[in-house]
């Protein structure tokens, strides 16, 4: 299987780049990984569905060594960590089971347009210099509705739980550290049910592409939020919501 799949370099090179480009900047702002690599394999003609399948096994093993190279780096907040992980959890199975019961894409339009406007704020804060850290204060009820709304709408957990705890004057660094390490054993839990139906059959020529880049760039993600001063990093984190949401927004509204 994986020697056909390495047979032919440049089929999976694109891949790979998608790959690279999308865990560099999750890992480096901690959000985004899904709604970049979905959209850019979709333009490459895979189809949405296939899309998502290699999208949700290839961030099992990215969202691994991401958070590995956060924890190194010293960007996690480890009782930020364990209130955000277990309700995360608790959210993710129940968005699963919501998801094979119900059609959930009405709320999707109204989810989006929060997080385009949210990221505009963030956006503003930081360009205006205007963060002022504190520590958040909901938490526990945020995990559960990040965890939620990530399995029943099939992506999202970064954009909704990184850009709340920035709002409420989280550190940047931290909880863009935190929210990536926790979200592995949020996509473990999510993609558990789909990797077991699907086996091998999940490794397709897009997943391989999409792990192998992931995870060369993951330690690149959390170098980058390490480094990079707060309010230009709130600013990041804002432009690149506003962005992703936004032309999600559209697509969901044509």
């Amino acid at each position: 299987m994986f020697t056909e799949l390495l047979a032919d370099p440049a089929t999976l090179l694109p891949f790979i780049l998608i790959g690279f480009a999308a865990q560099m900047v999750d890992g480096a702002l901690g959000m985004a990984f899904g709604q970049i690599s979905s959209t850019l394999l979709i333009t490459l003609g895979v189809p949405p569905a296939a899309a998502s399948a290699g999208v949700h096994t290839a961030e099992t093993f990215t969202t691994a060594v991401s958070g590995i190279s956060h924890v190194a780096h010293r960007n996690v907040d480890w009782r930020l960590f364990f209130r955000i992980v277990i309700p995360g959890v608790i959210g993710g199975i129940a968005g699963a089971y919501l998801l094979t019961q119900v059609d959930a894409a009405a709320a999707k339009p109204f989810v989006l347009f929060y997080l385009a406007s949210l990221g505009a704020y963030l956006l503003y804060r930081g360009a205006m210099h205007k963060h002022t850290e504190r520590r958040p204060r909901v938490v526990a009820p945020l995990g559960a509705a990040g965890g939620f709304l990530d399995a029943a709408g099939g992506g999202g957990w970064g954009a909704i739980v990184t850009s709340n705890l920035l709002v409420q004057g989280s550190n940047p660094r931290k909880t863009i550290g935190t929210v990536n390490t926790a979200e592995f054993f949020l996509t473990v839990t999510i993609s558990a049910t789909f990797i077991i139906a699907l086996g091998w059959e999940a490794f397709t020529t897009a997943t391989m592409g999409l792990l192998i880049g992931g995870v060369i760039a993951a330690p690149f993600g959390a170098m980058f939020a390490k480094r990079v001063q707060p309010d230009l990093l709130l600013a990041f984190v804002g432009a690149i919501l506003t962005l992703t949401s936004g032309f999600a927004l559209v697509r969901a509204l044509i």
